[in-house]
């Protein structure tokens, strides 16, 4: 009886839909007119679906580029609790004013978070650019994070349907046959609130299509069609040098958020 308990709980296991996590630092628009406050949240969640977030704990970095100065933003960070379409969890938020024109890469170094259903962490070194104005400066520099996707094209300048590429760069190096997940930001956060909508902008036909795979080539690179207007992440799985923490397993992953507007 018991073995066939187990059977089925393992057939279970094997039905529930693949769920990615993905680091968050979201900002409604990527391309400003005008200089402004950006109000940023980190969240660490599953943006397709918007369910499980996890707490996340005190980011080791956290900080912007413009026109090559480094800016330090720890000290913005606000701790806050996110609602997803199933928990709320520890998350952070921060108000950056933005006044000069040019590119903005903003970095985020979060704490490895520990997954109990795999026995291991998870570090996801995340970025997101955003410009002020149309006047191109940092977007496609590297820098220097352990673990990096750098944009071969504007990530805040893409129309939908545009192919987005990028290099997959861990330990400053690239990463050939890096594995990279995508996925779209299904329920986008609700205007101040922290909280996701809980109306879909789409409809997975099949769990396959909630977080998509694709691979760099022999050089790092990668590229992929933007088939939807929103913001779409990108995650290469375990190319940082950062192995084990903690005497446990540890995959460093590069994210990169960029968006997709459509043509009017």
């Amino acid at each position: 009886m018991y073995r066939y308990l187990f059977a089925a709980l393992l057939v279970l296991c094997m039905s529930a839909p693949a769920q990615a996590h993905f680091q968050m630092l979201y900002t409604p628009e990527a391309a400003l007119t005008k200089g402004g406050e950006l109000d940023l949240k980190l969240v660490f969640s599953h943006p397709f679906d918007a369910g499980h977030t996890m707490n996340m704990g005190k980011p080791l970095q956290f900080f912007m580029i413009n026109k090559g100065k480094k800016t330090d933003l720890m000290k913005d960070l606000k701790p806050i609790k996110w609602q997803s379409l199933t928990n709320s969890g520890d998350a952070y938020e921060a108000e950056v004013k933005v006044r000069k024109m040019g590119d903005y890469v903003f970095c985020l170094v979060p704490e490895p978070y520990f997954e109990p259903e795999e026995g291991a962490y998870i570090q996801q070194i995340t970025k997101v650019i955003i410009n002020n104005s149309g006047l191109p400066t940092d977007w496609d520099a590297a820098v220097g994070l352990p673990a990096e996707i750098v944009p071969l094209d504007k990530p805040y300048a893409l129309w939908t349907g545009n192919v987005f590429r990028g290099v997959v760069m861990g330990d400053g190096k690239p990463v050939p046959d890096a594995e990279i997940e995508v996925e779209f930001l299904n329920h986008p956060p609700v205007p101040g609130k922290n909280m996701f909508q809980k109306q879909a902008l789409a409809t997975a036909p099949q769990d396959a299509f909630v977080t998509l795979t694709i691979k760099a080539d022999a050089n790092g690179e990668f590229a992929f069609g933007l088939p939807k207007a929103g913001w779409w992440g990108f995650a290469a799985l375990g190319v940082g040098p950062l192995k084990t923490y903690k005497d446990k397993d540890n995959s460093q992953d590069a994210v990169i958020w960029v968006k997709a507007v459509d043509m009017k």
